[in-house]
């Protein structure tokens, strides 16, 4: 059920004045491969009691474009585990361009960057048209580089990543595979500033409930507002949505104490309201990665690793696909958040109308950010402890 309860917060984000239905239309399929990827590194991390954080709309915009080149069961099988099966190849790349014409036009102290890149080596023929594609799909860049020097090519393609991420990714690839001829690379960098900003005086020192068992100091920013937020006693929840000046939010489930395992089990939201709340908010910063050649086989996705992989779409030569690796980073403070190639969090109780109620963050809680122009997840994140770096 948690999907669907996310499409509906994703609707209610800003009235739809400016945009249709037709503003996003993977709107469905993005946010349900969002959720089964959720809840498959919910399943590799929970064990190790370690926060997620990962672009959900990064990572299906580089298999997308790998799609580009890929056909037969290979094809088939990436766009049934990105939730495409049902549409054409067209329609999902025109989807795709899509969301880049409507990110590209942003402004209002809102920042939001989208990179994708082919890297090449001279050693294999990649075929024009899969470039072309690539360019006008997914604004992709091309540049050839040498593979057979992998020091060096690590370091080109950190820069090119480093630069796309405002340099809040700069280690992405340590040990490149001295048999690599092409890395597909998509980079995202979201900074936004709060709609009100936190005053930096507020902020104080506060304990955050890592578990029963375990607390941990943070700085804790504090203020009086009226937020749209809703409490689903019921499902032991408050949902709490943070405005950023332009056209994005950060909303935060905001488990009730021990419930996050409920909460995530059976996400259902029905409303936000306005509510005049005092908030209290770590100030944090985590980061993430992930090797998803695992959770992608599990999704499916297995000729593109193996000896069956036909990718003649996009090259000559015979490739299969050797690593799919993800990094996110995320950082809240006073000012905003930025948030870069992947994803991070949020909280809230409910009181008699009128009075302020105070609703502090201070037990684990899963962020969301969206876009409202295309109705994008942007990154979704799960604190557990925002002092873990």
């Amino acid at each position: 059920t948690m999907r669907f309860a996310f499409w509906g917060i994703l609707a209610h984000g800003k009235p739809h004045h400016h945009h249709g239905p037709e503003a996003n239309v993977l709107f469905a399929q993005n946010a349900g491969f969002a959720f089964n990827l959720y809840n498959k590194l919910r399943a590799l991390n929970d064990s190790q009691g370690k926060n997620i954080f990962f672009s959900p709309l990064s990572i299906s915009m580089a298999l997308s474009m790998l799609a580009l080149g890929a056909k037969g069961d290979t094809h088939t099988q990436i766009y049934k585990a990105l939730g495409f099966s049902d549409l054409t190849p067209e329609k999902v790349n025109e989807g795709f361009e899509h969301i880049f014409h409507m990110i590209g036009h942003k402004k209002d102290n809102l920042q939001l960057d989208v990179g994708n890149a082919v890297a090449m080596n001279n050693d294999i023929k990649v075929l024009d048209k899969f470039l072309e594609d690539a360019k006008h799909y997914y604004e992709s860049e091309a540049f050839m580089i040498d593979f057979k020097k992998p020091e060096v090519a690590a370091e080109e393609i950190n820069k090119f990543i480093a630069q796309k991420t405002n340099n809040t990714i700069t280690d992405m690839v340590k040990d490149l595979d001295p048999n690599t001829v092409m890395m597909l690379i998509n980079c995202m960098y979201f900074r936004g500033e709060w709609g009100i900003p936190f005053r930096h005086e507020n902020t104080a020192k506060a304990d955050f409930n890592v578990d029963e068992n375990k607390k941990v100091s943070v700085d804790m920013m504090y203020r009086k507002g009226f937020y749209d937020f809703y409490e689903d006693k019921e499902n032991f929840t408050t949902v709490i949505r943070l405005p950023y000046k332009g056209d994005a939010s950060m909303f935060i489930i905001l488990p009730d104490e021990g419930k996050m395992k409920d909460v995530e089990d059976s996400f259902y939201i029905e409303y936000l309201k306005d509510w005049s709340l005092k908030l209290g908010m770590p100030k944090f910063k985590i980061s993430a990665s992930y090797n998803l050649n695992g959770i992608l086989k599990e999704m499916g996705v297995d000729h593109a690793f193996d000896g069956n992989a036909d990718f003649s779409g996009m090259t000559t030569s015979k490739v299969a696909v050797s690593e799919v690796e993800h990094k996110a980073v995320l950082n809240v403070n006073e000012k905003g958040t930025e948030a870069s190639a992947a994803t991070t969090v949020g909280i809230v109780l409910m009181s008699a109308p009128g009075m302020p109620k105070t609703v502090t963050i201070n037990r684990p809680f899963m962020v969301f950010l969206t876009d409202h122009t295309t109705r994008s997840l942007l990154f979704i994140g799960k604190i557990l402890d925002p002092t873990a770096k």
